[in-house]
């Protein structure tokens, strides 16, 4: 618990996570002494290259991919469109059908809308309700029924960043490949935070990002699979040529050193950060149960599991919704503790959030729910303090809201 009463306390990792020291250690050399650009012939270019070249070899190895698939970008959101438009607007694609899920990140679910205002058919798939315990779940079957002659691609989040589900999708693969259909996968929230083979899953594309790894904003990648099949794009920042002409412009060396650096960090703790993150998320989730009435979890139930051991959802993830309170009167008593009511990147949206609502939830409820994000560095002391944080701003905001309608409007 901080001692500081202005100190922050911050459970919003999957929005952003503070980069660790010793990934900026790692990338201060690649900003003042090692600063060549990595493209040009001479000594200075030759350095950066061979670092960027050895980066690529770490972070790929990390998902079980060649070092020739790993296509650097600006972030997710970059890697989601390069995937999405690149095989939509290549012209030998199969057809002009795309198939999705309403859960999907803005990231994912944008460029879709762009290309159905541009002619495209899009489907998106509907996931278990609330009332599930896996609650967010995508029934593999749905994919199978949903695609046609003319699909030139399924997406698929792997785990989603409002309610932390992990969906099959090795299942899901095996039934694009059968079908002869092209599979995207948004990992932005699940590499580096649960095993992430793109062999095991066998998919085709794959989008993540260093910045909700400890690592800095910036920097992205795509995962673009170079055999069975040859997956070919449609370049969406053209310019220089650069990375076999699929993403154009200079490559950010300090970036992927860090990227590389918090990846690999995070291999190297992922057991035991999974135990102690889950461990932390059901301290807290079982708190706040028993201290308050009518909270409702969002998302599957904390203690089921996939068919392969893995849990259903991400050990650090915890959504909840607090029937009866005003929800951005809830955010705003938070104070110095740091979570969020959705996605950050839809935060200026007034609607409830897309996700709770493809859940089935009402519109009050999703307005009424906090996603709590714990990360590497939040400790006991830190859900100690939001137990006690949010269960007293739950309670504060009932009783103002329950009093009779004569005594909130007497001067």
């Amino acid at each position: 618990m901080p001692t500081d009463p202005h100190q922050l306390v911050y459970m919003d990792n999957h929005a952003t996570t503070r980069v660790d020291p010793r990934v900026v250690a790692a990338m201060l050399p690649y900003l003042d002494a090692t600063y060549g650009n990595p493209h040009s012939v001479h000594a200075a270019g030759h350095n950066a290259r061979d670092a960027v070249d050895a980066a690529r070899q770490s972070i790929a190895a990390a998902i079980g991919a060649n070092a020739k698939e790993i296509v650097f970008t600006s972030g997710a959101t970059e890697s989601n469109n390069l995937a999405i438009r690149g095989v939509a607007e290549r012209d030998r694609r199969r057809g002009n059908h795309l198939v999705s899920v309403a859960t999907e990140h803005k990231a994912v679910l944008d460029p879709l809308a762009r290309l159905a205002r541009s002619g495209y058919d899009v489907t998106l798939l509907g996931v278990e309700q609330h009332a599930s315990p896996r609650a967010g779940w995508l029934d593999p079957q749905k994919v199978a029924d949903a695609i046609r002659d003319d699909t030139c691609l399924v997406t698929v989040m792997l785990a989603n960043n409002e309610i932390g589900v992990i969906q099959p999708l090795a299942d899901i693969a095996a039934i694009c490949k059968s079908r002869g259909v092209l599979l995207h996968c948004d990992a932005t929230q699940a590499v580096g935070k649960i095993p992430v083979d793109v062999n095991t899953l066998d998919i085709d594309l794959m989008s993540f990002t260093a910045h909700k790894i400890y690592g800095p904003k910036g920097i992205g990648a795509l995962y673009v699979r170079r055999r069975d099949p040859i997956v070919r794009l449609e370049p969406q920042i053209t310019g220089g040529g650069q990375q076999e002409g699929r993403r154009s412009g200079t490559l950010n060396v300090p970036g992927i050193i860090g990227f590389a650096t918090a990846l690999r960090l995070c291999l190297d703790e992922l057991p035991k950060e999974m135990q102690r993150l889950a461990a932390l998320r059901d301290a807290l989730a079982a708190a706040l149960f028993d201290q308050l009435d009518d909270v409702q979890l969002c998302g599957p139930d904390l203690g089921e599991g996939t068919a392969n051991g893995l849990p259903l959802r991400l050990p650090g993830n915890l959504n909840v919704s607090f029937r009866n309170v005003d929800g951005e009167a809830l955010l705003l008593a938070m104070g110095n503790l740091a979570v969020s009511s959705g996605a950050a990147c839809t935060s200026t949206d007034p609607e409830p959030s897309h996700v709770l609502r493809a859940l089935g939830f009402s519109d009050d409820d999703a307005r009424s729910s906090l996603r709590f994000g714990l990360g590497r560095f939040n400790n006991e002391a830190d859900v100690e303090f939001a137990i006690e944080r949010v269960v007293e701003a739950v309670q504060r905001l009932r009783k103002l809201t329950s009093w009779p309608a004569a005594a909130r409007t007497s001067t």
